[in-house]
């Protein structure tokens, strides 16, 4: 694959807690899965949990993942992360995941999933809820199969194919 095929997939960014129910680990593995294999990027915040077991799923699909971590340390990923990107900016982190994202998928979460859904409204992307906070500009998704049509469908309706705010 060429570098120029790698920059023009959709970035899909899986949002949600560290510390999750088993439930909903199963929920963001499938939905890791069925982002690899609708051929788009997977972003997250690169530790354990929701953001492990998504990632778990998407290199099982033969999928990519991007992790961006709050330490500054790359080794903190998870195992399941291609492209580790240390910050060292702790949960400020959370605006470069929405900021990087075209479109987020959040699956449960506490406040730090907040802040994601947030910053991915202020940046004008669109956000799909799995189980998450139920607050207005989250659209609600009944399984991890509808969570990624809805996400891929809405990317596709943007400007152009992409979401404002990238290149």
């Amino acid at each position: 694959m060429s570098k120029k095929d790698i920059r023009s997939r959709v970035r899909i960014g899986v949002i949600g807690g560290a510390r999750p129910e088993a439930r909903f680990e199963k929920l963001a593995r499938e939905v890791g899965r069925r982002i690899a294999e609708a051929g788009a990027v997977l972003i997250c915040g690169g530790l354990a949990g929701v953001m492990k077991a998504a990632s778990q799923g998407a290199k099982e699909a033969g999928g990519l993942t991007i992790g961006i971590l709050p330490g500054a340390q790359t080794s903190d990923a998870n195992p399941y992360i291609d492209i580790p990107i240390a910050t060292g900016l702790g949960y400020t982190r959370n605006s470069i995941v929405a900021m990087n994202a075209d479109v987020l998928i959040a699956v449960d979460g506490e406040y730090g999933t907040l802040s994601e859904i947030a910053y991915g409204r202020i940046f004008g992307k669109p956000v799909i809820g799995l189980e998450t906070w139920d607050v207005k500009g989250v659209e609600r998704a009944e399984n991890p199969e509808e969570a990624v049509r809805m996400a891929l469908a809405l990317v596709s309706g943007a400007e152009g194919g992409r979401t404002r705010g990238r290149d």
